[in-house]
């Protein structure tokens, strides 16, 4: 299933299709499998991304509550029930937190199952707690797009890497606003950049839009 779900996204891009079909949920197949794979695909962009920088001496210069985009400081939750904890840490430790945790989902079969047995893993994707847990993926990746667009645009610009970034975090945005993943309360400190995205997915939808 996921070698199938990936092939239709990349060979929809791949033919000059645009992000808006490549965003669309196939026709036949479960849309909580698609979120699925796109969880996994978006992880492994961000992951890129960030490991491009992530052994750069300057992030060691970052305080806890620094690096984030302005006017909010993201904590990290560790434990869980009555014995979880909220710790002040710095962006950076942030989205190398965020990317252990979202590895250790994916890779937990309990939670991702090797789909082998398409039908089993499509009955732990149809979960509420799947769902739950694909939500603060989705929320959490969004937070790191937002760190790296705050703090490290400028690096990553350099380096020849914001045409990538760019690209990868507007197929982000489509597929996130086409399946409602993301609250309003978690995109308003990024406003500024999302409004223009969401602009063009809106567009894309219309009938007379050609992309």
């Amino acid at each position: 299933m996921r070698d199938r779900l990936h092939g239709y996204t990349k060979r929809t891009l791949g033919a000059g299709g645009s992000v808006t079909e490549a965003v669309r949920l196939p026709p036949g197949e479960s849309c909580a499998g698609w979120v699925a794979v796109h969880a996994i695909d978006f992880y492994n962009n961000v992951s890129t991304i960030w490991a491009v920088m992530s052994t750069d001496p300057y992030l060691n210069s970052f305080r806890p509550g620094e690096g984030f985009p302005s006017g909010v400081e993201y904590r990290w939750s560790e434990g869980s029930g009555k014995n979880a904890t909220t710790v002040s840490v710095s962006a950076p430790v942030y989205i190398e937190k965020v990317l252990q945790w979202i590895a250790d989902q994916i890779n937990d079969e309990s939670k991702f199952p090797e789909d082998d047995d398409e039908a089993e893993a499509l009955r732990v994707f149809q979960t509420p707690a799947f769902a739950a847990l694909c939500g603060q993926i989705f929320r959490r990746l969004f937070r790191v797009y937002g760190i790296i667009y705050s703090s490290f645009f400028g690096t990553l610009e350099a380096l020849g890497m914001a045409p990538h970034l760019n690209t990868t975090f507007k197929h982000f945005m489509f597929f996130c606003t086409e399946f409602g993943l993301l609250p309003e309360r978690e995109i308003e400190p990024l406003e500024v950049l999302v409004k223009p995205i969401r602009k063009k997915y809106y567009l894309s939808k219309q009938p007379s839009s050609s992309k």
